[in-house]
Order: structure tokens, then C-alpha cells, then sequence
């Protein structure tokens, strides 16, 4: 089970983390989610728990504890959706206008005949 890890401080480091939630069970991964500029602490991390008791134990014991003068908040890390909003907009791609190119001797000869396909057409 991915728990979610809030409210962490900046000093908070992974092997905090990993030293703290080893004492609720085994740990699959510790990720704490790090500024690309900076490369300090966002404030959050991913802890993945493989026994879902394990990790429901530690929700219950570690979610309000206080951690290097912060309280953090502990659970279950949600799946992530993309919104309607995104879905929607990738299913309605709009092309940019093209302009209106004037008929090249290259798209007239690709061009069909009507008379061809479907005959001469008389009057009665």
C-alpha cells in the first residue's frame, strides 16, 4: 500500500523517514519528493508498504505524530486521475488553420472525374 506523507520539514530527510516507518514494517520504497531547482524538500514523501496491515498500522500511529517540530499527516496515497478537464481537451485536438492553398497541378491530377465514376448524366 503508498502511503502519503505530509506536512514533513525541510530538513526531513529519507533515512528519517525509512528509520521511522521500518518500526510499523517492511518498506518496499521511501520517495521524498524533492524541488528540481532547489533540491530541497517539498514537504512530502511516498512511503510504499507491500502488507496492507502494516500499513494501516502505521497510518494509525504515525498520521498526527510530531517529526522534527512538525506534525505530520499520514494516508493512503490516491491513485492519480487525470481530470475531465485533461481528458477532454486531448480527446478534442484542435489543428491550426491551414491556409487555403490554391489547386497545384499535383492535387488537380489527383482530383476524380464524376463522369467517370458514375457515367454521363442525359436529360430526358
Amino acid at each position: 500500500m503508498k502511503l502519503l506523507v505530509r506536512n514533513l520539514a525541510k530538513a526531513t530527510t529519507e533515512e528519517k523517514l525509512l528509520s521511522l516507518f521500518k518500526e510499523h514494517g517492511n518498506i518496499q520504497s521511501c520517495n521524498l519528493v524533492l524541488d528540481k531547482e532547489t533540491g530541497a524538500s517539498k514537504g512530502f514523501a511516498f512511503v510504499e508498504m507491500p502488507k496492507v496491515g502494516e500499513a494501516k498500522a502505521a497510518i494509525k500511529q504515525l498520521n498526527g505524530y510530531k517529526l522534527a517540530g512538525n506534525i505530520i499527516r499520514v494516508k493512503k496515497a490516491e491513485v492519480k486521475k487525470e481530470s475531465e478537464e485533461t481528458l477532454a481537451i486531448e480527446a478534442v485536438k484542435v489543428k491550426p488553420k491551414q491556409k487555403k492553398a490554391t489547386e497545384s497541378a499535383e492535387q488537380k491530377s489527383t482530383m476524380v472525374d464524376p463522369a467517370a465514376v458514375w457515367g454521363e448524366v442525359k436529360e430526358e
